[in-house]
């Protein structure tokens, strides 16, 4: 009876052993979060929470606590502007990279020669760093450069880009020719798990290609071109390197996205709580469709659970 408790007991701290190995395995990347992102973020909050300036900043410890007054002020100047203009880039951006990423991977899921050719080049603009793509950019859409130079060629007058009310829609265009290869990675991504014998059961059936297009492939694509869509949109909000290398600091007001009057206020204002309150609303606002995501994915979970 003894020997049988103790062979018990073993097995009973061996199995509890092997349930905390995964939480221990996942102990360095915990660490590694909170260092990284939740003792800046607290940090963030505290510090938006305070009057922080140059005046303070040597003593920020010290610096007077104000409550939600930063909070209130960033609302009175211009900050909701900022957040209009950063979702409805955001938005517009999205929406305007879906059909040519879904266009794009259409294109070359079958296979024809130079495919794979056609597809690094299709890349292309993905992979380039955003400083390089805005640098580019801002050398073409100057007002002597090679845009307005082709565009005299056929008679059309050019304009400012970079500056004044086209500044905004440069600004999309820009985004758009750099980000729609994430929704074709996301599209060419969901086509691959298109079933063989779904391709086949509609040629037997005799479906032309809209059709098929429209009732059997594009359902495959659902949920991957919404995930890219949520990702891109959040990336598009978050963008800084882009309008900050394009237009430089402080841009147009048309272009003043939310990152833009963050950097502006604690770099070149040097008002750190103000910023720091910015930051943390829009924070808030980019966590809004995250959210919604999730619940939507867990309610299509249990959905599908259920019909089980």
């Amino acid at each position: 009876m003894t020997g049988d408790r103790a062979a018990t007991r073993e097995r009973r701290r061996r199995g509890v052993t092997e349930r905390q190995r995964p939480l221990w395995l996942l102990t360095p990347g915990g660490l590694l979060m909170t260092v990284i992102i939740v003792i800046p973020l607290l940090l963030a909050v505290y510090i938006s929470l305070i009057d922080l300036d140059q005046y303070t900043l040597r003593r920020w410890l010290e610096a007077p606590f104000i409550g939600l007054q930063n909070y209130v002020e960033a609302f009175g100047s211009g900050l909701p502007r900022s957040m209009w203009i950063s979702v409805s880039f955001a938005v517009v951006s999205t929406v305007a990279t879906v059909p040519f990423g879904v266009a794009a991977a259409v294109a070359t899921q079958n296979r024809f020669r130079g495919r794979g050719l056609v597809r690094a080049v299709f890349l292309i603009p993905y992979v380039l760093p955003s400083f390089v793509v805005a640098t580019v950019w801002r050398t073409m859409l100057q007002p002597d450069g090679i845009v307005n130079t082709l565009l005299a060629e056929v008679g059309v007058t050019g304009g400012l880009w970079l500056s004044g009310p086209a500044s905004y829609w440069t600004l999309i265009l820009v985004e758009i020719w750099a980000a729609w290869p994430f929704i074709y990675l996301m599209a060419l991504a969901g086509l691959q798990g298109v079933d063989g014998e779904v391709h086949e059961a509609s040629a037997i059936d005799g479906a032309d290609w809209w059709p098929k297009l429209l009732h059997v492939i594009l359902p495959y694509l659902r949920g991957p071109v919404l995930l890219a869509c949520l990702l891109a949109t959040l990336s598009h909000i978050n963008n800084f390197t882009l309008p900050f290398v394009l237009f430089g600091a402080p841009a147009p007001d048309s272009v003043n996205v939310m990152p833009m009057i963050v950097y502006v206020t604690s770099f070149q204002s040097l008002r750190f709580g103000l910023s720091a309150a910015m930051a943390i609303v829009s924070l808030l606002l980019i966590a809004i469709p995250l959210f919604a995501y999730l619940r939507a994915l867990r309610l299509d979970v249990h959905e599908d659970g259920g019909r089980r």
